[in-house]
């Protein structure tokens, strides 16, 4: 299980009304979230995204309010996965709920630059940024994590 592509960076506290205002939640519609996710921070991130991109920020990524629709607004947007220094703890959980991949390495969020290419083993733990040649460490996941992920989230797991 591996992720490549661009880096959209961001810094400390990104909140969950941030990556979708509250006023886009009368939808349940993953695309229309989507199509809203970060633009009260960047409102270019929706045009310049693209199908595994990945996102990097700083500490106490997701803070906020419980709601799942943050995480599933970065997973419809096309990110493949979002590296932090540390995430808050609804939002890390409500990711892996939905299959949205997140790894906390405060090494490569603080050594990451917005625009860079970056590759992720998720068996490994390691992270390269392609585009300055280094590699960071970040916990790999668990068989149970991985299995969910791939499915696609929580209740797909569960079906299969």
């Amino acid at each position: 299980m591996n992720a490549h592509g661009k880096v959209h960076k961001y810094g400390d506290n990104v909140d969950t009304d941030v990556i979708i205002p509250a006023r886009y939640l009368n939808t349940a519609d993953h695309k229309e979230l989507a199509s809203h996710c970060m633009e009260d921070i960047d409102k270019e991130f929706i045009k310049k995204v693209n199908d595994g991109d990945i996102m990097v920020a700083g500490a106490n990524f997701g803070c906020g309010s419980s709601r799942e629709h943050a995480p599933i607004a970065i997973k419809a947007s096309g990110v493949s996965c979002v590296i932090a220094s540390t995430f808050a703890r609804i939002f890390y959980r409500n990711a892996i709920n939905i299959g949205l991949a997140i790894l906390e390495c405060d090494e490569a969020a603080k050594g990451i630059a917005d625009g860079d290419e970056v590759s992720v083993d998720f068996d490994t733990g390691v992270i390269t940024n392609v585009t300055k040649n280094e590699t960071y460490q970040a916990e790999p996941f668990p068989e149970f994590i991985k299995d969910i992920i791939n499915k696609g989230g929580l209740l797909n797991s569960i079906k299969s």
